[in-house]
């Protein structure tokens, strides 16, 4: 009989045990995404930076040339010097991220894609997705070209309550077809909450940001109308902006209410920089029914045969939905399609489309037929 060397035995399997953990954990961490930031402008960031904080995602490399951003970050983050470049450029010759994620003015959109799409590299930008038609359309042309997932973040694909409102509407087929449609987006103002002053700054340029609460709110409204309505063009939009506060917001609207028309509905948008409160709902009026989305896990329900409104806490959504970097990671893993859905490029090219010709119409005083 053969002697078994159990000493030998148990240190071998032990090794094997240690290796198996170690691939274990080595493939846990390939699950996070790499991401690169091009720039830190934008007060989202701080979303991603706490995502960063909590070890849900790799920031391997961050294109800004504000010192100033780049020395806060790097204390609040706790970043190395070695993450952090002038530009995207000189970034992504040595760091290859498996999306990059601009937080940086709308206007300069289009150069993060210009810079990332011909390298195959994938983009989801804050939104709305460009300051203009011109703009979104040579950012599309580049991400169909080299055949890059563009992709447009929006706190509110994330909400439940939406998530749901939709079901109901599309699937459940729980108010009928829909009649109007309205969205209540906004805030006190963003100097009144205290944005930081390299936000503000672009925020509020017309150049930069393309328009005021108009676009900084309107893009909420005509992106959630447009996933609603298929993806359909409207037939016209008219809008209404107003400057309430001119000493606080002096080159750009502060409120602007947003009529868009499709064969049997209405969308009405209503963006603001003058609310009392934060707000950010959604209502849809059917034929035989009503939702509204309250906030991000609430709605409210009535039909047509009910005298009372019914109050009901939204499900849970699926993991994939859940969070823009979990979508990100089932989009770039080929788990989910875009298609027409909140973050798509064809949803968010019609979004331009409606907030180009609300500026216009708003400019001209007329109806701008689409």
């Amino acid at each position: 009989m053969q002697h078994i060397n159990f000493k030998k035995l148990y240190l071998s399997v032990g090794l094997i045990a240690i290796a198996t953990f170690s691939t274990s954990l080595s493939i846990h961490a390939q699950a996070k995404l790499n991401v690169v930031l091009a720039g830190l402008s934008h007060d989202h960031v701080n979303l991603i930076m706490n995502s960063y904080a909590k070890g849900e995602v790799n920031i391997i490399g961050i294109a800004e040339e504000n010192q100033d951003l780049v020395k806060r970050f790097k204390e609040r983050a706790k970043l190395p010097d070695s993450v952090f470049f002038t530009n995207l450029t000189d970034l992504l010759k040595v760091r290859k991220p498996d999306v990059v994620l601009a937080f940086n003015a709308i206007e300069d959109h289009l150069a993060v894609v210009e810079v990332a799409a011909p390298l195959g590299i994938s983009v989801m930008v804050e939104k709305p997705l460009a300051v203009s038609v011109k703009h979104a359309e040579r950012m599309a042309q580049l991400a169909r070209k080299y055949n890059i997932h563009l992709l447009t973040n929006y706190e509110t694909t994330w909400y439940d309550s939406n998530q749901e409102a939709y079901t109901r509407f599309k699937n459940d087929k729980a108010i009928g077809d829909i009649r109007k449609m309205v969205f209540h987006d906004g805030h006190q103002g963003p100097k009144e909450i205290g944005v930081s002053k390299e936000f503000l700054s672009w925020l509020t340029d017309p150049k930069k940001n393309g328009g005021g609460a108009i676009i900084d709110f309107g893009c909420y409204g005509a992106n959630m109308m447009t996933w609603l309505m298929d993806g359909a063009m409207p037939i016209s939009v008219t809008a209404v902006t107003k400057q309430i506060k001119p000493d606080v917001y002096p080159k750009v609207d502060d409120d602007a209410t947003i009529l868009v028309e499709y064969p049997n509905a209405t969308g009405i948008i209503e963006a603001s920089w003058n609310w009392p409160f934060n707000i950010k709902d959604m209502e849809l009026f059917g034929q035989s029914g009503y939702i509204q989305a309250v906030n991000a896990n609430t709605l409210r329900t009535k039909t047509s045969n009910s005298n009372n409104y019914t109050l009901i806490t939204a499900k849970p959504l699926a993991k994939a939905y859940s969070s823009h970097l979990d979508y990100l990671s089932a989009v770039l893993k080929g788990r989910v399609k875009p298609g027409k859905d909140l973050s798509s490029l064809e949803n968010n090219l019609i979004v331009v489309r409606i907030l180009e010709a609300a500026k216009q119409s708003a400019k001209l005083g007329k109806k701008i037929m689409l």
